[in-house]
């Protein structure tokens, strides 16, 4: 007996569809979505359908529904906040946490050299050149931000949707200062230029198509990164012992 081929109902087409974006890194977890009305006029479906898809994908984690809207859902948050917790102001966890950084982003600016789309090389441009004029400002701030989107970008070029996912939760961590200060290091003058020359350098690499020269960019990128919070954290540690010495007096009997 010949078995029939059911049809697929509208809204399980509609959380296909949006399961697909999510997967690929289009919606981002924390991202609110368009009111439903407006978007179900963007898709051509009813709203109830639209409704439905939605239920089902908050059901299996993936959005999560609030009196304020939709939201894709922060659905490896579970496992980073307590990671955080556990990792956070651990020196040799810093080193650990670079030395993956080394082998993820070597192979992603690799896979992106091959990968990269025309509008993957036109975002990692886009990045570049709000690097450059970031760099002109006093303060880093803007920068430092560009620097962590151009990572991102270089990911989302490489297209592999594991190894965006996880890294994506590693972007968050980064924002919050989780394994060292990238506010701090942007504001050593000497290290801001070597930042800016080795992304640079990652970027020319990815854009022309060289898979070699992009992973060993991005490599040696990620050694000096690591090299340089080493050195910072110690000039810290330097000062405070300063501190303590001038402030002697304060534990001392007269």
């Amino acid at each position: 007996m010949t078995e029939r081929i059911k049809p697929q109902r509208i809204a399980d087409a509609i959380a296909d569809h949006f399961e697909k974006l999510i997967l690929q890194g289009v919606l981002r977890p924390g991202e609110k979505l368009t009111p439903e009305r407006e978007l179900a006029e963007k898709l051509d479906v009813s709203r109830p359908s639209l409704r439905e898809a939605i239920e089902m994908l908050a059901g299996r984690g993936l959005l999560t529904t609030t009196r304020g809207g939709t939201y894709v859902a922060q659905f490896l948050s579970p496992l980073l906040k307590p990671l955080a917790s556990l990792l956070e102001d651990n020196p040799q966890v810093t080193a650990d946490y670079f030395e993956f950084r080394e082998v993820i982003d070597a192979q992603a600016a690799r896979y992106a050299a091959v990968r990269a789309s025309d509008l993957d090389r036109e975002a990692i441009r886009e990045c570049i050149e709000r690097m450059k004029k970031a760099h002109e400002l006093e303060d880093p701030t803007q920068e430092a931000q560009a620097d962590v989107d151009l990572h991102l970008s270089i990911y989302e070029a490489a297209h592999n949707a594991v190894l965006l996912h996880i890294m994506m939760g590693l972007v968050e961590l980064l924002r919050t200062n989780i394994f060292f200060s990238r506010q701090q290091l942007y504001q050593r003058s000497a290290v801001r230029a070597k930042l800016l020359s080795q992304h640079l350098a990652i970027a020319d690499a990815i854009l022309s198509g060289n898979a070699k020269a992009a992973e060993a960019a991005a490599s040696e990128h990620v050694r000096s990164t690591c090299k340089s919070v080493e050195e910072t954290r110690l000039d810290g540690q330097r000062l405070k012992a300063s501190l303590l010495r001038v402030d002697r007096q304060d534990y001392v009997a007269r």
